[in-house]
């Protein structure tokens, strides 16, 4: 019998896709993922926003619309994790040195992996996107287009990220050590929570050195954008933002340029990780 060598060949993208959806179908099994990764960040939406709006001013902005981008970030963030942090659990039960060893190609495995984390939290990110609707914040069919694929691509480098993180490790308590010790730290010094500090003759040494920490946390750029995209139609919130009178806000096409380098260099980096071997192969 003649067997046909294209049909040996593999499929890259096919493993890659399945992987992906192999990630759906763990997500949402697992309610407690669901509840934790979207309920956190509207719990904090909530109590932040009735606590601080007497307190804080963004131009015309109350804390409760300054802090909605920052929620949809962080429930990019909470998802990324939860999605890499099963790259763990899967080197335990054996799954990944099965993926590891099939003809598919590690890119393959990678790829899938970062389409799968960033598919659900594009998913969750709709859903609070349609309910920031209920909250008076407007924007056309467009719009929401745009915030979809900047969402999108945004989960692409959270996951990415997380990738890199979880890769090496042999536990979940690490992951989690890492995750605040790094992950949670590079949210709330994105403008996320609190402005970035404007710069003038008067300003101080910390104020100096937490304004170029977070001008260089690629995070504040994708929190920046969404912010831009969020209320571009709102052209007195944007100017006075721009204006620096209130807060320092980078232009869209500098946020479009970081991001996009972010996205590249952690799928890259993702990929190179991918290719060296780990201990917890090792012993398997």
């Amino acid at each position: 019998m003649t067997v046909n060598s294209a049909t040996l060949a593999p499929r890259p993208w096919l493993a890659a896709t399945t992987l992906a959806q192999r990630e759906f179908v763990r997500f949402f099994r697992q309610r407690n993922r669901v509840i934790g990764a979207v309920g956190q960040p509207i719990l904090f939406w909530l109590l932040f926003a009735s606590g601080m709006n007497q307190m804080f001013q963004a131009g015309s902005q109350s804390f409760g619309e300054y802090f909605i981008p920052g929620t949809m970030m962080l429930i990019l963030l909470f998802t990324a994790i939860f999605a890499t942090i099963s790259i763990i659990e899967d080197r335990r039960e054996g799954f990944l040195q099965s993926v590891l060893v099939s003809p598919a190609p590690r890119w393959a495995m990678v790829i899938g992996k970062i389409l799968g984390g960033a598919s659900i939290a594009l998913l969750q990110g709709l859903i609070f996107l349609a309910l920031v609707r209920t909250l008076g914040v407007q924007f056309g069919p467009i719009a929401a287009i745009k915030i979809a694929a900047w969402m999108f691509l945004s989960a692409v480098a959270l996951t990415g990220l997380g990738f890199v993180i979880a890769w090496p490790m042999e536990s979940t308590q690490g992951f989690h050590a890492i995750m605040n010790l790094l992950l949670m730290p590079m949210w709330l010094l994105s403008g996320a929570f609190f402005p970035v500090p404007t710069l003038s003759t008067s300003t101080g040494i910390s104020q100096l050195i937490m304004h170029w920490v977070m001008r260089f946390n690629p995070v504040t750029y994708a929190v920046a954008g969404l912010r831009r995209l969020l209320y571009a139609g709102d052209s007195v919130t944007v100017d006075v933002a721009s204006a620096g009178s209130q807060l320092w806000l980078p232009s869209m096409q500098v946020c479009v340029a970081v991001v996009l380098v972010f996205a590249l260099a952690m799928v890259v980096w993702s990929v190179r990780m991918a290719r060296l071997p780990t201990s917890g192969d090792l012993l398997s």
